[in-house]
C-alpha cells in the first residue's frame, strides 16, 4: 500500500467574515483560484498531473454554491486537467478532503490530490443554504438538536468550567496568535490576497485582537443565553436531568471567529513526488471520524483522536503537537481534560478564537499550521482534531518526513 505524502500546504489569510471585512470584496472563487494560482508557483505543478480536487465548503449556496471547486478550477486554467468535488462535513470539511485525498493515494487509485476548503462568511452567512438541521422545528424539537453555542455551555456546565477559566484560555489564544505572528511563524505557508488591478488587499490575518485583555473579555456577554430562554436550556435539561440549569458562559470573545478564507494541501504518493521535483514534508499515519451525542454534539475530538491513535498504533504521549479546533473554549478545554494534555503541546499558536474558524477551510488550514510548526520545533508527530455539528468528531495524525 503507497503511503500518503504531504508536498505542501499554503492559505490565504484569515479576513474578516463581514462588510467591513478585508476580503468581503473578494468572491469565494478568487479566493480558491488564488490558492490555487499560489500552490502551482510554488510547487511548479503540471495541473495535468493532479488526479482529483477536493475541496470543502459548508455553505455551498450563492456564491459558494455549484461546485465552487470546479468554478475554481476552470478560473485557475486546471479545468481540463482535473476534475472536482465539493465535500461538506460541517467544520471537518477542509480535514475530510485530505483524508479522502489521503485514501485515494493510499488505495493506488490517486498518484497526486489537491485538497483544501473556503469559507467567505462574509459574502454567504452560515445557515444561508437552510435545511432541517438549521430551521425545522419539528426536526431540531425531536431529535433534540441544539444551536451548537448552548451545546458548548451545556459542555461547561457538565464539565464545570467556569467563565473565567474560558476567557482565561481565550486571552491565551490571543496572546498565542500574536506571539506566532509578530514571530512570523505563519509566513510560509500564508499568501497574500490581490484585487483584480494588482493592489494588496490583505497579507495577515485580520481577525486577532492581540490588544484585548482579560479585563476586556471577561466584560463581554453571553451569547447564547437568550437562545436558551427560547426553549433550547429545557431541551438540555430534558437529555440531561442531572443538571439544574445551564451556565451560559461563552461569548463573542471565547468562541471562534467568523472569518473568510481558504487552504489547500497537496497530497501524492512518494513516486509521483519524486517524478516531479518535489520534497515531501509530511506523511498521513491515520485518519479517523467519529458519531457522538447529536444534543451535545461538540465532543468529537477526544474519541476521534483515540480512534486514529488506534489505527496507527500509538499511544497519547507519542504525538508531540496537537491542533484541535477552537470552535469554542469549552470544546478545547474538555478535550485537553478527557485526553490528559498540557498546554504546551495543544494549539501552541493560537486558534481559532483569535484567528477565526472559516468552516468549510479550517481543517486544512490547522494541517498546514502543525506541519510549519513541527520543523520549527523539530518535531516529528501531531494531530489535528475538530468537532463537528451534528454530533461528530474528525482527526488526523500525521508524521514530519
Amino acid at each position: 500500500m503507497p503511503e500518503a505524502y504531504i508536498y505542501d500546504a499554503l492559505r490565504t489569510p484569515r479576513g474578516k467574515g463581514k462588510r467591513s471585512g478585508a476580503l468581503y470584496e473578494v468572491k469565494p472563487v478568487d479566493l480558491l483560484s488564488a490558492a490555487l494560482d499560489a500552490l502551482r508557483e510554488r510547487t511548479q505543478l503540471d495541473p495535468s498531473g493532479v488526479d482529483d480536487t477536493l475541496i470543502g465548503c459548508v455553505t455551498p449556496t450563492d456564491d459558494q454554491g455549484y461546485n465552487i471547486a470546479q468554478a475554481a478550477l476552470l478560473q485557475s486554467g486546471w479545468g481540463q486537467s482535473a476534475g472536482s468535488l465539493q465535500l461538506n462535513r460541517y467544520c471537518a470539511s477542509g480535514l475530510e478532503a485530505v483524508n479522502l485525498a489521503a485514501m485515494k493515494i493510499r488505495s493506488g487509485w490517486g498518484q497526486l490530490v489537491v485538497a483544501g476548503g473556503v469559507e467567505s462568511m462574509s459574502r454567504v452567512p452560515m445557515g444561508s443554504d437552510g435545511g432541517a438541521l438549521m430551521y425545522d422545528p419539528a426536526f431540531i424539537s425531536g431529535v433534540p438538536y441544539l444551536p451548537q453555542g448552548v451545546a458548548a455551555d451545556l459542555i461547561a456546565t457538565l464539565e464545570g468550567f467556569s467563565r473565567e477559566i474560558a476567557d482565561t484560555y481565550a486571552h491565551q489564544s490571543q496572546q498565542r496568535a500574536k506571539h506566532a505572528i509578530d514571530a512570523g511563524y505563519f509566513g510560509r505557508s500564508v499568501i497574500p490576497i490581490y484585487d483584480q488591478n494588482g493592489l494588496l488587499v490583505l497579507e495577515q490575518d485580520e481577525h486577532p485582537r492581540p490588544e484585548a485583555t482579560y479585563e476586556d473579555l471577561s466584560a463581554l456577554p453571553a451569547v447564547f443565553e437568550r437562545a436558551g430562554q427560547q426553549g433550547f436550556d429545557a431541551m438540555a435539561l430534558q437529555q440531561y436531568p442531572s443538571l439544574e440549569h445551564i451556565r451560559h458562559i461563552h461569548t463573542a470573545g471565547n468562541s471562534s471567529g467568523i472569518v473568510d478564507g481558504a487552504g489547500l494541501v497537496l497530497v501524492g504518493t512518494y513516486r509521483q513526488g519524486h517524478t516531479l521535483g518535489l520534497k515531501p514534508r509530511a506523511k498521513v499515519i491515520a485518519a479517523a471520524n467519529v458519531s457522538v451525542d447529536p444534543t451535545i454534539m461538540l465532543t468529537g475530538p477526544a474519541p476521534a483522536a483515540r480512534k486514529a491513535l488506534g489505527q496507527a498504533g500509538m499511544e497519547v504521549a507519542d504525538i508531540d503537537l496537537w491542533e484541535c479546533n477552537e470552535a469554542f473554549a469549552a470544546v478545547v478545554l474538555k478535550f485537553q481534560r478527557e485526553m490528559g494534555l498540557s498546554d504546551s503541546v495543544v494549539n501552541v499558536n493560537g486558534g481559532a478564537i483569535a484567528l477565526g474558524h472559516p468552516l468549510g477551510a479550517t481543517g486544512a488550514m490547522l494541517l498546514g499550521t502543525l506541519i510549519d510548526e513541527l520543523e520549527r520545533q523539530d518535531k516529528q508527530t501531531g494531530c489535528v482534531t475538530l468537532c463537528v455539528g451534528g454530533g461528530m468528531g474528525v482527526a488526523t495524525i500525521i508524521e514530519r518526513v
